[in-house]
């Protein structure tokens, strides 16, 4: 039987309940991170709770646990609930209080996490994917990882019906970055991705993959770059926590450079593999 942490207990999944007037229902009032579980052990754990931590401060929004408190409560969860591979969820609001716009006075923060079961997408990491192109229409602090994320799943939606993978966001010819996701190319060997300013989430993945871009002496330019810049690129592709380092053989029907996954994009898939196994296969 699956359990679940909310406000300070871990309980049965079919136990836990939120009150109506819960700020994250009502509002979307709060935040959340997605932390991929390989062999049992979370991956990049710290970094993840360290945004959520910057993420609350933006919202200006109460977390009474340190860093390490909340890393002890999510190990134990997947622990306890003996997962091994996917992930564990964890989403912070500002509480229960009677609908009112401002913040309410006696703020007590609803916490919650769970766990779930999920696979590598492994056969489109080998083959690579379709993406299509939607508008960015999103709010204008797009680096706090916040509940409000309706533009995010229409976006997605319309490229799933579409046979796509992913949407890719613009403001007008910038390529920001993906619904569910951080976008990069490469162009003469350089690996390009907008600059982790307010218009994109600054990606756990996407941060694990520059440190490996400067590992191997790729070079790399944090640079806002075009939709032209993006049809006429050697390599593209995608990071997140779940989809890991994904190709972009194809965008709105036309191919990137020659529509095969590339060589770099196939470096930094073997160097993201090699520090899941550091980080959580060593010494099993």
């Amino acid at each position: 039987m699956a359990l679940v942490f909310l406000n300070g207990r871990f309980i049965n999944r079919e136990d836990a309940k939120v009150d109506i007037e819960d700020r994250g229902y009502q509002f979307g009032d709060g935040i959340y991170e997605v932390i991929r579980i390989y062999n049992g052990k979370m991956f990049t754990v710290k970094e993840h709770l360290q945004r959520l931590i910057e993420s609350a401060e933006k919202i200006k929004l109460t977390i009474t646990y340190s860093i390490e408190e909340l890393e002890e409560i999510l190990g134990n969860l997947v622990r306890e609930n003996r997962l091994k591979l996917g992930i564990v969820y964890i989403q912070m609001t500002r509480g229960v209080s009677a609908r009112n716009h401002l913040f309410p006075s006696d703020e007590k923060t609803t916490i919650v996490a769970y766990t779930k079961e999920l696979n590598r997408p492994f056969e489109s990491i080998k083959q690579g994917v379709k993406v299509k192109l939607v508008e960015d229409i999103r709010w204008l602090k797009c680096e706090i990882k916040s509940l409000n994320l309706l533009p995010n799943i229409m976006a997605r939606q319309s490229a799933s019906e579409e046979g796509c993978y992913e949407a890719i966001f613009h403001r007008g010819s910038a390529i920001t970055e993906g619904s569910a996701s951080n976008i990069c190319i490469v162009k003469n060997g350089v690996v390009l991705t907008h600059p982790a300013n307010n218009l994109i989430l600054n990606g756990i993945s996407r941060q694990v993959v520059l440190k490996k871009c400067m590992e191997q002496n790729i070079d790399v330019d944090e640079t806002t770059f075009t939709i032209d810049e993006l049809f006429d690129a050697d390599e593209a592709f995608l990071t997140s926590t779940t989809s890991e380092v994904m190709p972009i053989l194809e965008v709105e029907g036309r191919k990137i450079g020659k529509g095969l996954v590339g060589n770099i994009s196939k470096k930094l898939q073997a160097a993201f593999e090699a520090e899941i196994n550091v980080q959580c296969m060593a010494h099993v």
